[in-house]
């Protein structure tokens, strides 16, 4: 998986920040709601549809509306991929920073985009149709890095845990710093967002003119 080509781990561990920087960003704006961290939205909609004193009005019309633009986004992003099979990736990170773009000028609505946005991003990086490396989802991230720390430990690897942690690491960094910057900035500091999203096309462009 994250393996297959270590020229991409740079990469990855920084949309990975990215993911975790805009889920901050997301859950304060949204006061408890994630726009990244689907798992915990699915777990949030289950609990206020079994346990109705603890539903609060509106609850699960929003966690239902933030799973479907979730997985639209990552329609759109596996579309552009499968469209575009050269340049593809490049286009899904431009897709990423326009929306984020937008998002930080939107206001009540900006979560839509960021959601969109956050689907998109996990189609960065796929082989065979599948994604090759999650970006947005950290407890198969956790999950890795205990596989491959058993496998070190059997004397089956050595180093194979050291990008998932990176990846782990990167996205606690991004979730850190989003959640200092919003009281600061507010949704303007998707503006970062955006430009990093900008930056990661580029880095993406310059890899795949070098396979």
């Amino acid at each position: 998986m994250i393996r297959s080509d270590r020229r991409f781990w740079p990469l990855a561990t920084g949309l990975a920040l990215l993911a975790g920087y805009v889920d901050a960003i997301g859950f304060q704006h949204l006061g408890g709601y994630f726009v990244s961290f689907m798992s915990g939205n699915g777990t949030m909609l289950a609990v206020h549809l079994v346990s109705p004193d603890g539903r609060m009005r509106g609850t699960v019309e929003i966690l239902a509306l933030l799973l479907g633009l979730f997985v639209g986004g990552v329609m759109i992003g596996t579309l552009i991929r499968l469209w575009l099979s050269r340049h593809g990736q490049v286009v899904v990170l431009l897709l990423v920073a326009g929306l984020l773009a937008v998002a930080a000028f939107l206001g009540g609505w900006a979560a839509l985009a960021m959601v969109v946005a956050m689907g998109a991003l996990n189609a960065t990086f796929e082989r065979d149709g599948e994604v090759s490396i999650g970006v947005t989802y950290m407890t198969g991230t956790l999950v890795k890095i205990g596989q491959h720390l058993a496998r070190t430990i059997a004397g089956r690897g050595r180093w194979s845990w050291v990008p998932y942690l990176a990846l782990w690491a990167g996205f606690l960094l991004g979730a850190g710093l989003g959640a200092w910057l919003f009281p600061l900035w507010g949704m303007t500091a998707l503006a970062a967002a955006s430009g990093a999203a900008l930056l990661g096309a580029g880095a993406a462009w310059r890899l795949q003119r070098a396979i």
